[in-house]
């Protein structure tokens, strides 16, 4: 089994009331870190308690300015979100806050990737027209916060992405299950959903008319 570079450990730990524009609210522990090997700043937020004898539901959640806080319909992430915390929250877990804008290149050049996919190229040919990779999350920091929360035991990945899964498993993370999310199709995000079920794996039960025509 692979070993992590160093462990990590919490370094604060505080209670944040939450709620969301549909008036959803909860409460989170939110908790930092020392010793995580990118040097980000990411967060852990805690809820409830697991269920006996189930694994704690777990999110591995990139961050997303324009979804999660613009609301911005060009993804699904705003609406994965508010979507994970009410699960968690009802059945005990974590939501990893990563901060891994635009599958890892940052805010900047997220936003140049909409330019080219509004020329014509996907979300993947973007990234690699603008020098990046498809994909640059590297999951070694999520490992580290899973093992410092104490999550040695097991998890269940609330994920429709098989390389999160895949990244963990090899880090040492014990990952039980995958969970998928609930679909959240508009007419805005349709080209960039089933691009990332055709191209990336994606666990994404999409209508047959966008399955059976080619991704853009």
């Amino acid at each position: 089994m692979p070993l992590l570079p160093s462990a990590a450990t919490i370094r604060t730990e505080v209670a944040l009331p939450l709620r969301f524009a549909d008036g959803y609210a909860a409460t989170a522990r939110v908790c930092t870190f020392a010793g995580l090997v990118d040097g980000r700043e990411h967060l852990a937020l805690v809820f409830g308690e697991a269920r006996l004898g189930a694994p704690p539901l777990v999110r591995l959640h990139s961050e997303c300015l324009t979804g999660d806080v613009f609301g911005s319909e060009r993804c699904d992430c705003g609406a994965q979100l508010r979507e994970s915390v009410e699960r968690i929250d009802a059945a005990g877990g974590v939501l990893l806050y990563l901060r891994q804008e635009g599958r890892g290149i940052g805010l900047y050049r997220k936003l140049d990737a909409y330019l080219l996919q509004d020329a014509g190229l996907d979300t993947y040919e973007a990234n690699l027209a603008l020098g990046h990779a498809e994909d640059e999350r590297d999951y070694t920091a999520a490992a580290q916060m899973i093992l410092a929360l104490g999550l040695s035991g097991g998890v269940a990945l609330l994920s429709n992405n098989p390389d999160k899964a895949a990244q963990l498993a090899r880090l040492g993370v014990i990952v039980i299950e995958r969970v998928p999310t609930r679909l959240h199709l508009t007419a805005a995000n349709a080209r960039y959903l089933a691009t990332k079920a055709q191209h990336g794996d994606h666990t994404l039960d999409l209508p047959l008319d966008l399955t059976c025509r080619p991704a853009g």
